[in-house]
């Protein structure tokens, strides 16, 4: 039986992810839901990519990930189906599938456009996609395979001798600052040297097992699931104390001894 994860930027105070799933109930009825979350900021695609990447490999092989995420934004390039890493996609041309896979994915189909434009494209043009290929459809009986993708860049990483230079890619429910800096690159430049990490006025010595290992009210760095560092503050929100969002930039710099 194959299995439907929706993620969405609907918000939880209306109709529109009852509609959604109230399409997938009638397309497929024996398939389960999982809801990722429907909290994404309203159109802001690298949180939907942050959000899926955390988390669409723990769900099994063959599952189909629903994304009605700035499901308009893609209106002169319509919609795609995807399948990448054994897992199937469906979302908006809007950058989102770029973004997970490095504008790689393993195959592409662009979504027939409806004769008359659809109010909700999430359920009128996703949702069946997303139905046909639960079900174990092949992915070419919904549309010709492509190349043609929106483009956009994730932040890359730059790697010198002896520091690190990445950036804020998401901020979590508790102000937690998650950065594109990974427990691989840092292992890689520093060769078991120690370091010091840089954001804002504020320096941290090495990284903690957890958050609540620093003080209360001070800062610290930490790896998350993923592997990324995180800074947070215990106890306290680390974007509005610290006064980094979204972009700001972090640094890891290594003894030159």
């Amino acid at each position: 039986m194959g299995l439907i994860t929706f993620l969405s930027d609907f918000g939880y105070r209306d109709h529109y992810v009852a509609a959604v799933k109230a399409r997938l109930l009638q397309l497929a009825p024996a398939t389960p839901i999982v809801d990722i979350t429907h909290a994404i900021e309203p159109y802001n695609v690298p949180h939907a990519v942050h959000v899926l990447c955390a988390v669409f490999a723990d769900f099994p092989e063959g599952t189909t990930h629903l994304i009605g995420v700035d499901d308009h934004g893609g209106a002169k390039r319509g919609w795609v189906a995807a399948t990448w890493r054994g897992h199937h996609f469906v979302a908006a041309d809007n950058g989102i599938l770029t973004l997970l896979t490095d504008g790689r994915p393993d195959d592409l189909v662009r979504l027939p456009t409806p004769a008359v434009w659809p109010a909700s494209p999430t359920r009128d043009v996703l949702a069946p996609a997303a139905a046909h290929l639960a079900q174990g459809d092949p992915l070419t009986d919904l549309g010709p395979l492509s190349t043609e993708l929106y483009q956009l860049l994730n932040r890359q990483l730059r790697l010198q001798d002896h520091r690190i230079t990445g950036h804020v890619v998401h901020v979590d429910h508790y102000g937690n600052l998650v950065t594109n800096i990974s427990r691989t690159a840092i292992e890689a430049v520093g060769h078991g040297r120690t370091f010091t990490v840089h954001f804002a006025r504020e320096v941290v010595r090495g990284l903690a097992t957890h958050f609540q290992a620093a003080d209360p009210g001070d800062a610290v760095g930490v790896y998350n699931s993923q592997g990324m560092l995180c800074i947070g503050v215990n106890q306290g929100h680390a974007s509005e104390l610290l006064g980094l969002h979204f972009d700001s930039q972090v640094d890891v710099r290594f003894s030159q001894e």
